[in-house]
């Protein structure tokens, strides 16, 4: 093995739980490799290289864009250009083709300015799945994933590894290099079903073990891993994407279900927060805008010293002027916020509310980045797709 790769897997696991431990021991997927950056910094062009990128990426401000239509239109050209977002993020209205999709990512990352420019996207699978045949295969929810472990774990945890590698594989193909993924709530009875089968199952341990699997087949494919929605969405009584959910659970109860499979993968680069109010944490403030919930429990309980960026700022779940919570949630904690609609006057005032990164915020961003390839690894595609569909077909 490679010492790069070696601290890579390092990376990705070294958080798991004894339980988690102790339960993957010996089920690593043979197939995991980490792609080449092709930068080894023990060369000066590659030392250069890498401190131009950090100059570039330390112009940039604290928050991550989304963009109207299906190409860039000169307005936003210039603004991206001026505003300097850290990274750009896709849905369903930016995806028409696949030559249109190459050529937008290919001029996000151009007006981002620099090579490791973050373009994110939520693939997971199920229900959530912006690209969709014949741009991209579909893939089951993370439940099934969930269902194969139930009939052998080590089958479950090699379904889940594979659905990453090859999310990782579709999404690379078009530029796109960051996914919101692994989804790590747990959800409950009677919780609305905004998460539902997308959760990998209800045991924390079963969770943590596919969740880091299936990162473990991003990095593998190139793709930065993001975990959510931390630090738990699974008992929220509705859709945050409409209105605030309020989750009442006594926090040692949180502490030993919900927030358990963060704790397992609080090694993970990156992760999104929830727009969920726990009223015996912060009875004030929903967890992003929240530094009680951000600082003592993400920062400190969890132990979760990645990238840490909001939900969409635009969801319904906040309320108030999209300019003064942006600067509440990087106030409260948040590294980087998220504005996902591509409206220009919202845009327009969350840069104005963000600051370009810094100290820790701009030292976790650039750990992010490295997990970024600038090119697709090699994969043998057919030979994967067919083991992976066989593995789904067994609970089908």
């Amino acid at each position: 093995m490679q010492p790069f790769e070696g601290r890579r897997r390092q990376l990705l696991r070294g958080a798991l739980s004894a339980a988690a431990a102790l339960l993957l021991k010996g089920s690593e997927p043979s197939a995991l490799r980490p792609p080449d950056r092709a930068r080894d910094p023990a060369r000066p062009d590659s030392r250069s290289r890498l401190s131009a990128e950090t100059s570039m990426t330390m112009g940039c401000k604290a928050w991550i864009a989304g963009c109207s239509g299906t190409s860039l239109t000169e307005d936003e050209r210039r603004f991206f250009a001026d505003e300097r977002p850290w990274g750009f993020i896709l849905f369903g209205r930016n995806i028409h083709s696949a030559e249109q999709l190459s050529d937008l990512v290919a001029a996000l990352k151009d007006v981002g300015g620099r090579e490791r420019v973050p373009v994110f996207v939520d693939q997971e699978g199920g229900r959530v799945q912006r690209l969709r045949p014949p741009l991209a295969p579909s893939y089951p929810p993370s439940a099934t994933l969930g269902r194969i472990h139930d009939a052998d774990p080590r089958k479950g945890e090699r379904a889940a590894w594979l659905q990453g590698r090859l999310l990782a594989h579709d999404l690379m193909g078009y530029g796109i290099n960051a996914d919101c993924l692994p989804c790590l709530d747990l959800p409950v009875e009677g919780a609305h079903s905004v998460i539902g089968d997308r959760a990998y199952g209800t045991d924390p341990v079963v969770v943590a073990t596919l969740g880091r699997a299936a990162a473990d087949g991003l990095v593998a494919g190139g793709v930065l891993p993001v975990m959510k929605h931390m630090p738990g969405h699974g008992r929220g009584n509705a859709d945050s994407h409409l209105e605030l959910p309020v989750v009442d659970a006594h926090r040692s109860t949180l502490a030993e279900r919900d927030f358990a499979p963060f704790v397992a993968l609080k090694t993970l680069p990156a992760a999104m927060t929830a727009h969920l109010l726990f009223t015996d944490i912060d009875p004030t403030f929903p967890a992003t805008l929240s530094p009680i919930v951000i600082e003592s429990v993400i920062r400190h309980e969890i132990g979760f010293d990645g990238l840490l960026m909001t939900d969409d700022m635009s969801m319904k779940a906040l309320r108030g002027d999209i300019g003064d919570l942006a600067r509440q949630a990087i106030s409260a904690g948040c590294d980087v916020a998220l504005h996902c609609n591509g409206d220009m006057a919202e845009m327009r005032k969350v840069a104005s509310a963000v600051q370009p990164l810094r100290d820790e915020a701009l030292r976790r961003a650039l750990h992010a980045e490295a997990f970024l390839a600038p090119h697709r690894p090699s994969l043998d595609e057919a030979g994967l797709r067919a083991e992976f569909d066989e593995l789904v077909a067994r609970v089908a």
